[in-house]
């Protein structure tokens, strides 16, 4: 095999660490039994790769030369350091645990496994959701601490005490037996559901999505769903990913500018991902919606809308009635808003924007300002949306976002 430029190993590097990081870390784990321990492996194993692909070429499963890498360098530490005996191991399983029997009661994918292991109910929530985009997702701690709209060193600091709490606990790396899965399943459903929506709309950088991190989130999903497959919220989970991915490629056109959903061309959506999606939908409304049936149900709506203005807004507004009543957040509340202004006019929708905007919540949630700025658009005010677009751009990342946010502002400034 022939070496190339350290340009395109750079490149193999980065597109492997957006693919396979997760594969790679989960896989170190399973020797190592500490979290800490593997991480470095797995770094280390990437910068090997650098030098050894700009040496001896790319090779053709990148997934598979890193995992063997960075398991050879674990196995090293593990006997220069004697932890085989000496070191508690952070994940204690009995002997002969680590294969679990494809379909049935387990699903023998270190992915899940590491994720069921950040959302053990020792951990808070926050911890688990942000352990898990580090771990599972290989988000990068700044991003996380934007998501989270905390500071890098909060942040590190957060993960550094999850991961020493996980090793305290003795919490086991592996999928959870049937009786212990109802505790964490709303985490594990959460962090998924975290995880796409930091793909969908990536908190900073150029692009407006990260295609790496949906396809992550959608295969999770979709083994969650194969190992539980009657839990009606593992459905709507997967019905509104499903739903919402559809029309990922028509979001921004072809310079990468941000398109409203009015603006996106609809015979572009993925009318296949729309029908599973539906009928995941019906199934997880059966019997009552949860919080994720009835985002799905909502998110279905639009996509089986001829047309933005045939939208049934009436019906989106009462699923969004029914999601606040059994998820009371300010995200969904604010969601609902804007399905107000469709059905009862801008007016209204102001005045329940008013409410939201003394909830601490929702202070540096950009789209609190961007939602405010296209109603008084919308009615006229223009000074005022001027105020609220600016206020928006002020709590902008991503760059796609910023620059749709200084179109819609550039607008005013000719009818001002």
């Amino acid at each position: 095999m022939c070496g190339v430029s350290r340009e395109a190993a750079e490149r193999a590097v980065a597109e492997a660490h957006r693919r396979e990081w997760a594969y790679v870390l989960a896989a170190t784990v399973r020797v190592t039994r500490d979290l800490d321990v593997a991480e470095e492996c797995v770094q280390d194993a990437y910068v090997t790769a650098l030098g050894a692909w700009s040496r001896d070429g790319v090779p053709r499963n990148t997934g598979a030369w890193l995992t063997t890498a960075a398991r050879n360098r674990a196995l090293d530490v593990l006997r220069r350091d004697k932890l085989f005996r000496t070191k508690m191991p952070l994940l204690v399983e009995r002997e002969g645990t680590d294969a679990e029997p494809a379909g049935g009661d387990g699903i023998p994918d270190d992915r899940l496994r590491l994720v069921f292991t950040c959302c053990h109910p020792a951990l808070a929530r926050s911890a688990q959701v942000a352990l898990t985009l580090r771990l599972v997702c290989g988000v990068a701690t700044p991003d996380i601490a934007n998501a989270f709209l905390v500071s890098e060193a909060t942040m590190a600091a957060r993960i550094t005490r999850a991961k020493k709490k996980i090793t305290a606990a003795g919490i086991p790396y592996r999928v959870p037996s049937p009786a212990e899965l109802p505790e964490r399943l709303d985490a594990v459903l959460t962090v998924i559901h975290l995880l796409y929506t930091t793909a969908h709309t990536a908190p900073t950088g150029e692009s407006l999505t990260r295609a790496d991190l949906a396809t992550r989130a959608l295969d999770l999903a979709r083994m969650l769903l194969a190992l539980m497959p009657d839990e009606r919220e593992v459905k709507g989970l997967l019905a509104l990913l499903l739903v919402t991915d559809a029309r990922r490629a028509t979001r921004v056109d072809a310079e990468g500018r941000l398109l409203r959903l009015e603006d996106q061309d609809r015979s572009l959506w993925d009318r296949a991902a729309i029908e599973e999606g539906h009928h995941l939908v019906v199934a997880a409304l059966r019997g009552g919606g949860g919080r994720f049936g009835l985002q799905a149900a909502i998110a279905a709506l639009h996509a089986t809308a001829p047309s933005y203005a045939e939208t049934d807004w009436p019906q989106v507004l009462t699923l969004y009635d029914a999601l606040l009543a059994t998820w009371p957040s300010p995200v969904v509340a604010l969601n609902r808003a804007i399905a107000v202004s469709m059905v009862r006019g801008p007016e209204a929708a102001l005045a329940d924007l008013a409410a939201l905007e003394g909830d601490e919540r929702l202070a540096g949630y950009r789209y609190l300002p961007a939602t405010k700025a296209d109603l008084m658009r919308r009615l006229g005010r223009q000074e005022e949306a001027a105020v609220a677009y600016k206020a928006a751009l002020e709590l902008a990342d991503n760059e796609a976002e910023r620059e749709f946010l200084e179109t819609r502002l550039a607008e005013l400034r000719p009818a001002r």
